[in-house]
């Protein structure tokens, strides 16, 4: 049998030893060993499944612009191929955050399918991008929306029950946090990667063509994510819910009924107010970010190098892999140590105004005059020179390993400005998830406490993703339409300079405002630690500790 699974039943073997040994109280639970922190290991195997929630779709973001480039899908059709599968998510996730919460089984409610979602995941994604030019181009688009609803469900049956774990891998309110700190910070890892597929698939000295790029790159970022994926199934433990009752048949004969307490469910859910707040602040925040998250790039090239997308090189993914490192390892562990010190509420409202300040910043940081000047400063000439004497001496190694595309062109003059907003900016996007999780896992306390068992976890991540979700192709629309009302003109080699201003305006306007909007939103979330702690107790007593 693979190795994966034999650890997988070893560590099974483990936790039912360790849970023979548990004090059953009436219809309760009362383990021994303490709950409330988290190991390392267990840390990093949670880490390795949001490295793969975040890879998965940002992979297929990038991914889907060879769509029209390798494949000659149409424009339209292309569009709909990203619309279409988003109705099946938004149907396949709130079924699958109830089937993980009311699951009975040896390994848990979680474990099963995060095991099996990661296999089907990885399997899935390389089969989606196993296309050829070759083929006519509606054969193409039926074949890549048939294995997208495909991927999208095999998705799912990862990602709703893997946020679920992580709500219930520990009671601790300050844990919760430190927790989903951990994961996002290795998470940002995938971000780093993502904005070079772009330049390593259109790059000839990689691959022949652009469709065999994509074809070979799926591969192996299919095979990394099944890898990666399984960890959390084998290494990491939630509660023990052999003993949570009012749990569901799962069943073709308990259908109907399900489906009834299913929608009872997303409505309790939804009345929860705190929890709205949550989806709201989110929803403002992430797709106020994603609305704008593409004209930094049309920024840099229209604006800054007057449409050269050569002149403008790498600097476009080097903004973006800066902003995911900064993310990542300066401002996801100042926001853990921010909330465990002021609250949760308090760092949120922080981080946001942190993050305004960012986008305020960009109109001088993207200024062309600026630069021009930076760069003739002392300062300026001295990073420049540095720069590019780091890469005489890295070329050779670049190109003997097949990497020349992760040069820097310095035969132009660098946007080195454009770097300034990063770390304020990044305080939005790194707080926001760190936070919002470890708050919806406090949530889920409350939850219980007002409703009884089971425990929801799968049913409040799947609805907090699903309008996360939602929101993100509203998003994307909407950011098409703004491009249309400044006059963007895609197939143009230059825009205009009212077209440039205006974009540039609505880049600063936009998440700032909707930033502004997540903060009047979050002003009155009331569940502070020590509420959070009384919760806590009161479950302790009603069930005893799980």
């Amino acid at each position: 049998m693979p190795k994966p699974y034999k650890l997988w039943l070893l560590r099974t073997t483990y936790e039912n030893q360790i849970d023979s040994s548990c004090i059953i109280k009436g219809n309760s639970m009362n383990k021994e060993h303490n709950r409330e922190q988290i190991s390392i290991s267990q840390k990093a195997a949670f880490g390795a499944g949001h490295l793969v929630l975040n890879l998965l779709p940002g992979a297929l973001t990038f991914f889907s612009f060879f769509l029209l480039t390798a494949f000659g899908m149409d424009p339209f059709l292309a569009g709909l191929l990203g619309g279409l599968p988003r109705i099946v998510d938004a149907i396949t996730d709130p079924i699958m955050g109830f089937l993980t919460d009311n699951t009975k089984s040896k390994w848990g409610r979680r474990r099963p399918y995060i095991f099996v979602g990661a296999i089907l995941s990885g399997v899935l994604f390389i089969l989606l991008w196993q296309m050829s030019p070759d083929n006519s181009p509606t054969y193409n688009f039926w074949y890549f929306l048939f294995f997208s609803i495909l991927f999208i469900i095999g998705n799912t049956i990862f990602a709703t029950p893997l946020v679920g774990l992580g709500y219930e891998m520990s009671s601790d309110y300050k844990e919760r946090t430190r927790l989903m700190a951990f994961a996002n910070t290795i998470g940002q890892i995938a971000w780093m990667i993502v904005p070079w597929f772009w330049v390593i698939i259109a790059d000839p000295e990689v691959f022949a063509s652009q469709d065999v790029g994509v074809r070979q790159l799926s591969v192996i970022v299919g095979a990394i994510c099944i890898v990666l994926g399984v960890l959390p199934a084998i290494f990491c433990v939630g509660i023990d819910a052999r003993k949570m009752e009012n749990r569901k048949i799962i069943s073709m004969n308990t259908l109907w009924s399900n489906l009834k307490q299913l929608y009872a469910d997303i409505k309790l859910v939804m009345k929860n107010s705190l929890f709205m707040r949550l989806c709201g602040a989110t929803f403002l925040v992430f797709n106020g970010f994603q609305m704008v998250a593409a004209f930094s790039v049309y920024i840099i090239v229209f604006y800054m190098y007057n449409g050269s997308y050569e002149a403008a090189s790498t600097w476009p993914a080097w903004f973006s892999m800066t902003s995911a490192i900064v993310t990542a390892f300066v401002v996801i562990p100042l926001v853990s140590k921010m909330a465990n010190k002021y609250g949760k509420r308090n760092a949120f409202i922080i981080t946001t105004l942190i993050s305004i300040v960012g986008y305020l910043l960009k109109w001088w940081a993207f200024d062309v005059a600026l630069n021009e000047g930076f760069n003739q400063s002392a300062v300026g000439q001295s990073l420049t020179s540095g720069v590019e004497s780091l890469f005489i001496w890295l070329n050779p190694f670049l190109e003997s390993i097949g990497m020349s595309w992760f040069s820097i062109n310095t035969t132009v003059e660098a946007p080195w400005l454009i770097f300034i907003p990063v770390p304020f900016i990044a305080f939005g996007a790194g707080g926001l998830f760190t936070l919002m999780m470890s708050m919806t896992a406090d949530i889920c306390d409350l939850d219980e406490l007002e409703n009884g068992m089971p425990r929801k976890e799968g049913t409040f991540g799947a609805i907090y993703w699903w309008m996360i979700k939602v929101g993100q192709g509203f998003a994307l629309a909407l950011g098409g339409l703004v491009l249309k009302l400044v006059g963007f003109i895609s197939d143009a080699p230059t825009q205009s300079t009212e077209t440039m201003h205006s974009l540039r305006i609505a880049d600063i306007v936009i998440p700032s405002l909707t930033a502004a909007l997540a903060i009047w939103v979050m002003w009155k979330y009331n569940l502070t630690e020590k509420r959070a702690n009384q919760i806590k107790e009161q479950l302790e007593k009603r069930r005893g500790r799980i």
